[in-house]
């Protein structure tokens, strides 16, 4: 089954006092177009985190976010005591050897002075720790991937849809071809009577038909397009990583269903075709998210 580049993935997991969260997306895209936002506390394995993305997701543009908080209880920045005391005796002792009167709220001047409600975030990230990120990293993609593979399922279904829908037109093509040889003849033949001093060689005239005819001919464009649409069905059995060349398969069936219209020579051969590429112009718009 194909996978469709578009898919979100969330989840979230706890470590001693932390809840670690991981939220990933992605959207179409040629290539692997990653951009991470990652904790500072794991920006030491943003490396590994990338690889571990690309390889898992292979194309698409990609956001990654990894945090953490920390519970309220945790979370606010502490006091440094010794810091606010050795300020306190600093202050005092200036004041009174300058003679400068001392501050009337003690707190208030303590607490603005530097470094004493200065957070210390660079901690060393415990293996134990890693592991945890790494598994709820690991279970976003997972769910992305699901994600991928149900959207992937429904571009199946459209794209069986629109290919019945132009094998379906393609077959309605037939009964005009005969038709218009009729209509062909009939059209130069009326023309020639038109011109009374014109003679020609009815013997002639059938060459030329047949000529003329031969070169309008769409069959070897029906068997092409017949077999591209086959190769179509086939390629999306293949799984994923199938999107590139779904591409191109579609492309080649633009050239065929263009070269039918532009021999068919018939007003409703050539609103058949139109048809047709109405249908594969909406394949075209969705197999861009094919992955």
């Amino acid at each position: 089954m194909i996978q469709s580049m578009t898919g979100y993935g969330k989840a979230t997991a706890t470590y001693a006092d932390k809840k670690i969260t991981v939220e990933i997306k992605s959207l179409n895209s040629k290539a692997m177009d990653l951009s991470t936002r990652i904790a500072p506390a794991y920006r030491e394995k943003e490396i590994e985190i990338r690889n571990i993305v690309s390889k898992t997701l292979e194309r698409g543009k990609v956001d990654c976010y990894v945090s953490v908080e920390k519970d309220e209880e945790n979370a606010a920045t502490p006091i440094n005591a010794a810091l606010v005391e050795n300020y306190y005796h600093q202050i005092k002792a200036i004041g009174e050897r300058c003679h400068i009167p001392l501050p009337e709220d003690w707190f208030a001047t303590l607490l603005r002075m530097p470094d004493v409600l200065t957070k210390n975030d660079t901690q060393e990230l415990e293996e134990e720790e890693w592991l945890v990120v790494k598994e709820t990293l690991e279970e976003a993609l997972k769910q992305l991937t699901g994600f991928r593979l149900q959207e992937g399922e429904a571009l199946e279904r459209k794209f069986n849809e629109k290919i019945d829908n132009i094998e379906r037109l393609l077959a309605s093509i037939e009964p005009y071809e005969h038709e218009r040889v009729g209509k062909i003849r009939e059209r130069i033949v009326d023309a020639l009577k038109k011109i009374p001093e014109a003679e020609y060689d009815k013997n002639r005239l059938e060459q030329e038909l047949i000529y003329y005819i031969e070169k309008l001919d769409i069959n070897e464009e029906k068997q092409r397009l017949a077999n591209h649409l086959k190769y179509f069905r086939e390629t999306m059995a293949q799984g994923t990583g199938q999107g590139k060349k779904l591409g191109f398969i579609a492309q080649e069936m633009g050239r065929e269903i263009n070269t039918t219209g532009s021999k068919s020579n018939h007003a409703e051969m050539q609103n058949i075709v139109v048809q047709m590429k109405d249908e594969l112009e909406q394949i075209k718009e969705q197999v861009l998210n094919v992955m």
